[in-house]
């Protein structure tokens, strides 16, 4: 099941309300009188006169006053500025739905956190179904028994289908909350934005003694990290897992994609997006949910993850990219990487003067606009780059260090890309092997995926387009026009 969502209204449509509290994106800069870089993604935007004064006071925390309705909805489209809305939530007008496979004692636990609400249970051909039923009852849920295993986007379609509540909360049965009610409502009030579609909280692992407890805690993969935001395709938060998910029904249509067993979520939110519906992610509520139980388990977790990527690159194309840059940067880290570094400098000096003389000469101080937008963003995607290189091709890095003449280069980025890991978390020593194998796993299941879609989409980068000539990229006298 993959047709189309349904289309959301325009933004024009739906200005954001007078009196609703806001804040600019605490990543946004003003480098200039009127320009402001940051959104997701990230972009540069000329504000004038009175709308640079409003986004100023809007600066920390402020209301949307008469007359600005209309501004504060394209700085929200543009992921600049945070909506934030208040409100109880109502039981009666959401429809919990949890997707179950064997997995009893974990629904029972769920189960007993969801007392308030209207659950539904749905069985995807357990094995113990008597089970699974007895505790549906003991609770008080609805059970929907599927004589068929067709995976969960069949098993949420299901039931999310049948529904006639508002809203729908699809929540994983090794989903654990330590107050459902307060998630439930926290996640709830996002939706006064009519073009909210969903809404997910951050999605950590569980507190644990076991080395792999410890790592899942600060990496899970289901975790989109610390800093809330838009869910946008190319953006910060590329995507939300379907772990714990709160849908507008109305957006919903016909649901999850059922031909896709694993990566059925992110194929489901990019949809959504392209109907021009908001996905927001709320990283101030977490939840927990339960890390593999076996070390071959959370192997085959990563590795599957890493295979969904073949299938969606086929119906998404680049957004499945392993990496996106211009040319120009990855050049200049390419000179670096040759040990050519004086190469890469070259490149960026021509990069900012091309960008100050073309775009930024009305600046107040071009040189320094310059500077912040082009040198130091070329300079800032070393990190991000080997990250990229090692999630997706670490296995093709290590393969090449065997080679003396590439052992340095390639071990380098391998290093650089792991470490990238921990820029916002304290290092443990122990944390490394499970990172280090994080990764191949993914990569792994990455190459297999695009082997068995036949296509090498998700492993081919995106390389943007840029306005710098290559003589002007490298400081060569342009050629005559005589």
């Amino acid at each position: 099941m993959s047709s189309d969502l349904p289309l959301a209204l325009t933004p024009v449509e739906s200005p954001i309300p007078q009196g609703t509290e806001v804040t600019l994106d605490e990543r946004a800069t003003f480098l200039d009188r009127d320009l402001v870089s940051g959104g997701s993604p990230w972009r540069l935007l000329r504000l004038t006169g009175a709308s640079r004064a409003v986004a100023g006071r809007w600066q920390g925390g402020g209301v949307v006053q008469a007359g600005e309705e209309r501004f504060a909805r394209t700085l929200i489209q543009q992921g600049l500025l945070h909506p934030h809305f208040a409100g109880t939530v109502n039981s009666d007008e959401i429809d919990v739905i949890v997707p179950v496979f064997d997995n009893v004692a974990s629904l029972r636990g769920l189960l007993d956190q969801l007392k308030e609400f209207h659950v539904t249970v749905v069985d995807d051909d357990s094995s113990n179904a008597n089970d699974v039923a007895s505790c549906a009852e003991e609770f008080g849920a609805t059970l929907i028994r599927l004589d068929r295993n067709q995976g969960p986007a069949h098993a949420r379609n299901v039931a999310g289908v049948a529904s006639t509540r508002e809203f729908l909360w699809f929540v994983d049965d090794d989903v654990s909350m330590p107050n459902a009610v307060d998630v439930a409502q926290r996640l709830r009030a996002a939706f006064a934005d009519p073009l909210l579609a969903v809404v997910a909280p951050r999605v950590c692992g569980p507190e644990g003694a076991s080395i792999r407890d410890r790592f899942e805690q600060h990496f899970s993969p289901l975790d989109m990290g610390e800093r809330s935001g838009l869910v946008v395709p190319g953006g910060s938060i590329g995507f939300v897992p379907s772990a714990c998910l709160m849908v507008r029904r109305e957006a919903f249509g016909e649901g999850f994609d059922e031909t896709m067993r694993v990566g059925e979520d992110v194929d489901f939110v990019w949809r959504l997006v392209e109907r021009g519906w908001l996905v927001r992610y709320d990283a101030e509520v977490v939840v927990t949910h339960r890390a593999r139980d076996t070390w071959r388990g959370w192997w085959l977790q990563r590795q599957r993850y890493g295979a969904s990527s073949g299938e969606l690159a086929k119906r998404h194309g680049e957004r499945l990219a392993p990496l996106r840059a211009d040319p120009w940067t990855l050049m200049a880290w390419l000179s670096v990487l040759a040990g050519q570094p004086a190469w890469g400098a070259r490149i960026v000096r021509s990069a900012r003067n091309h960008a100050r003389d073309r775009f930024f000469a009305s600046a107040d101080e071009p040189n320094r606009v310059a500077n912040e937008v082009v040198a130091r963003n070329m300079a800032r995607a070393g990190g991000p780059l080997a990250r990229a290189l090692v999630r997706t091709f670490g296995v093709v890095l290590l393969i090449a260090a065997l080679h003396p003449r590439l052992r340095t280069r390639a071990l380098s980025v391998f290093a650089l890309g792991t470490a990238w890991r921990w820029r916002h978390h304290r290092l443990d020593i122990a944390d490394i092997p499970l990172a280090i194998a994080d990764d191949l796993a993914y990569g792994v299941g990455v190459i297999e995926g695009a082997w068995g879609a036949k296509s090498f989409r998700s492993l081919t980068p995106a390389i943007t387009k840029s306005s710098m000539g290559f003589r002007e990229a490298l400081g060569l006298n342009p050629p005559s026009t005589d």
